[in-house]
């Protein structure tokens, strides 16, 4: 019996603890919420590496879509003025002691061909890969459409 309650407490223990390997941590995940058929959405957080080496987000994944990729907007090439596009990229640098946003209009996870829709109030997971903290993984709760925040 007292090792049965030994295992529930570290699972409770493990359970609540932050999302976070060694001094990298991964703060304040949120998602959108999707219409019905939409074939992807997106996932936004906040990388913080507290530690003395730089880190790589190398990719991630999440059950929830068929694949999920980084994604970045940067100008269009060909377009006068402000014209911004959305297009993949390789990895994301976390350089020691930087904080690097994931947000609308700016760096973001695109979970392409989502089994089903996001919807507000639910949560799902989302594992991200980092050449040097390995993979961490998160509890995404999914605000209403069209947010520009996490939900509170």
């Amino acid at each position: 019996m007292r090792r049965l309650l030994l295992y529930v407490v570290i699972f409770l223990f493990a359970f609540d603890a932050p999302a976070k390997a060694a001094d990298l941590a991964v703060e304040q995940p949120w998602a959108r919420a999707t219409p019905g058929r939409a074939p992807t959405g997106a996932a936004y957080l906040t990388l913080v590496n507290r530690g003395k080496d730089d880190d790589r987000l190398l990719g991630a994944a999440s059950p929830v879509a068929a694949k999920a990729e980084l994604h970045g907007h940067q100008a269009a090439t060909g377009h006068a003025g402000h014209v911004m596009e959305m297009r993949p990229v390789a990895e994301v640098q976390v350089k020691a002691g930087q904080t690097v946003v994931f947000k609308p209009d700016s760096l973001h996870v695109m979970l392409v061909g989502l089994k089903a829709p996001l919807k507000e109030g639910e949560r799902f997971q989302l594992i991200l890969r980092f050449a040097k903290a390995g993979e961490i993984q998160v509890e995404v709760p999914v605000g209403r459409a069209g947010a520009m925040a996490a939900p509170k």
